[in-house]
């Protein structure tokens, strides 16, 4: 009963990581306007903000396998709470960055219990089918997120969009506080220094899991450019406003929202390592048109940018075939220690993803070239990879299911 009463807790909770980052897009080149600062230095509060929820997996994970799940979800949603309305006040540019900061340690407490959670609860080939499920409430959320953002910034404000956030964590906190049990299993590891190298050690010399986690990266690394890129060009260099760029957004959303929740059937029919090539080679032909379109397509106005979103759908298509199969394969060794594979999961995914976007929005490369570099780069290496055998038992399925 409590395993099928979970989901939609869950659910409630693995929104606040993609509500921080998708809200505020379309107010990104107003807010540049409004702190006097660069296109570079409005990204690096997403970069920040996932690089901080990727780091703060290290340090949280561990707790949750301590003290358990509930504590670390409730602590992290009223963080959440104040570190959103911090952002909502800041005057200083350095204080919406440092907010961005405490935010992404937040959004990371409530992302590890989730996953922790389902790791807790289901056999691995159940976990597949309930990230997808999970992974496809993320994908909700960039359809309607701008949206609402673009709305609430156009009548109150980009302010209004953090104000917003602080409302959804206190209303999550009092439902997480009523409905959220206890689901840490007894044979946990907690016992020990906290921080240690070896709780992480099993974890890093497994290659299998290393390999699926850098699969996870290479995903979430192709998104954030394409999400952190997209307002800039958008708005910024092809001139579309703030609701057109919410449409246009919420369309590649909606296609996505369509795949997580086909996922489950293709993974089901197709099994978890079938189903991360197929994902890659879609992320593959997608920087692959977005580097054609740009050369022989349309070059201003509206054609312009439905020609750089279009191949962002076979990506979006591509991360919602990936995340599901990936993290499954990434954690099936790991039962005793969940909270700790899954928090260095959490590290490599996100901080990885954040650092390589941060790197590349150093360069002048433009943004459609840019967005195909990191994506058609990471899937290409992983391709390459599966396709020697030397690397078999990197990748191939060990683990009984």
């Amino acid at each position: 009963m409590m395993r099928r009463n979970l989901l939609p807790i869950l659910m409630s909770m693995v929104v606040l990581s993609p509500l921080a980052i998708d809200i505020y897009l379309p107010s990104m080149p107003a807010m540049a306007a409004d702190f006097s600062v660069s296109a570079s230095q409005i990204q690096s509060t997403l970069v920040l903000f996932l690089f901080a929820m990727g780091t703060g997996q290290l340090l949280i994970g561990p707790l949750a396998d301590r003290y358990g799940r509930r504590p670390v979800a409730l602590g992290g949603i009223i963080l959440y709470a104040a570190s959103s309305m911090l952002a909502a006040v800041a005057v200083e540019f350095e204080w919406l960055q440092f907010a961005r900061v405490l935010q992404g340690l937040a959004a990371c407490s409530t992302s590890i219990v989730v996953f922790s959670a389902v790791r807790d609860c289901f056999s691995p080939k159940e976990g597949a089918r309930y990230y997808s499920y999970l992974n496809g409430m993320i994908c909700v959320i960039p359809a309607l997120a701008p949206t609402l953002g673009g709305l609430l910034a156009l009548q109150f404000g980009w302010r209004s969009t953090f104000v917003f956030m602080t409302l959804y964590a206190i209303l999550i906190l009092v439902f997480v506080g009523y409905r959220l049990p206890e689901t840490r299993p007894k044979n946990t590891v907690s016992s020990g220094p906290l921080y240690r190298w070896a709780r992480y050690k099993p974890v890093i010399v497994e290659t299998h899991f290393l390999f699926y986690a850098f699969a996870c990266m290479a995903g979430m690394a192709a998104i954030l450019s394409y999400v952190s890129y997209a307002p800039v060009w958008l708005i910024d260099r092809l001139g579309v406003s703030e609701l057109t760029f919410s449409g246009l957004f919420g369309l590649n959303a909606a296609v996505n929202i369509v795949a997580c929740f086909a996922a489950p059937v293709v993974i089901k029919k197709l099994g978890n390592r079938p189903t991360v090539i197929l994902a890659l080679a879609l992320m593959l032909v997608a920087a692959t048109t977005e580097v054609l379109v740009q050369i022989f397509g349309p070059q201003t106005g509206l054609a312009a940018a439905f020609s750089f979103m279009l191949p962002m759908m076979l990506l979006c298509i591509g991360f919602a075939l990936l995340l599901g199969p990936a993290t499954s394969m990434a954690l099936s060794a790991f039962g005793e220690r969940a909270g700790t594979a899954t928090a260095m999961l959490g590290f490599i995914q996100m901080s990885g993803a954040s650092l390589l976007t941060g790197l590349v929005q150093q360069t002048s490369i433009p943004a459609p070239y840019a967005v195909a570099l990191v994506m058609g780069g990471l899937a290409i290496t992983l391709l390459t990879m599966m396709a020697m055998s030397r690397f078999d038992h990197w990748h191939q399925e060990q683990h009984a299911y």
